[in-house]
């Protein structure tokens, strides 16, 4: 039986829609779960606590042998940052929360042990960054996936710039990025985006088939294996490429065009861009 770190368990605050459980004393699959309704929005409560078991994940030790990140909610993995909570800060609050949820997402990254999205439903802006930020995505026919930040005049600033190039491919991520285009579970396989498509409501079951497939072989092998893939100059890279999107994210961050995009979304309007 697995041991359910809730709420109320090791700092992750109540009502923060995560819960973390472990595997049992023989080592097996954790599992991550996000249950903020309605659409698991990135607020502070739940990146602090995204953060604590994210920190539990890294001191396990080989009795994890694989985590598979995944949604309690059926229509949404996570809808990215909690833009209400956004409007309310001032320029520098929103760069230390995205500079925050940037560095969350490179700590899951770079975790020992494989991690495995499990995407149902919707995983859009900072949802996507924390799938991209997973080693395997798995998702299901019903799923929706897209980085739509320039649609709100900004850039995905979790990772999301680097992560996707190298998962698909840099001319097809600048398309994705470039235009903010949501795609489907069909388009999402044939880029590359996702390894498995799993029947609706399915995409939970079929990532624990796959991360059970995983804990079968030996443990510190699988995770040197992981360690050998991400290291080298490609990693080296991965860190220099997430100062660049800090730079850049930066610059857009003080525009006239970021605030109107989010007076549009407050007033459920059509945003006007004037490049300033």
């Amino acid at each position: 039986a697995g041991r359910a770190l809730a709420a109320r368990a090791r700092g992750l605050s109540s009502g923060s829609g995560v819960a973390l459980e472990l595997p049992g004393e023989g080592g097996g699959v954790a599992r991550l779960a996000l249950s903020r309704a309605p659409v698991n929005a990135l607020g502070h409560a739940m990146v602090a606590s995204l953060s604590e078991a994210v920190r539990e994940l890294r001191e396990a030790g080989p009795a994890v042998r694989c985590t598979v990140v995944h949604s309690e909610l059926q229509k949404v993995f996570c809808a990215g940052a909690d833009l209400k909570e956004r409007r309310d800060m001032t320029d520098k609050e929103v760069l230390g929360f995205v500079g925050g949820l940037r560095h969350l997402f490179h700590q899951l990254h770079v975790l020992p042990q494989p991690t495995i999205a499990a995407i149902e439903g919707a995983a859009l802006g900072g949802g996507l960054e924390m799938a991209l930020a997973c080693d395997l995505r798995v998702c299901s026919e019903a799923a929706t996936l897209g980085l739509t930040e320039t649609r709100l005049a900004i850039i995905p600033g979790a990772g999301g710039t680097q992560y996707l190039p190298r998962i698909i491919g840099e001319a097809k991520a600048k398309e994705l990025i470039y235009t903010g285009r949501r795609v489907g579970a069909e388009e999402a396989a044939a880029l590359g985006l996702v390894n498995r498509v799993a029947p609706q409501g399915g995409a939970l079951a079929a990532a624990l088939e796959l991360a059970a497939e995983i804990a079968e072989g030996g443990p510190l092998g699988v995770q040197m294996a992981k360690r050998a893939i991400h290291g080298g100059s490609q990693g080296r890279a991965l860190e220099a490429g997430l100062q660049e999107e800090d730079a850049s994210y930066r610059v857009v961050l003080e525009t006239e065009d970021r605030r109107e995009a989010l007076r549009a979304f407050a007033a459920k309007e059509q945003p006007v861009f004037h490049g300033r």
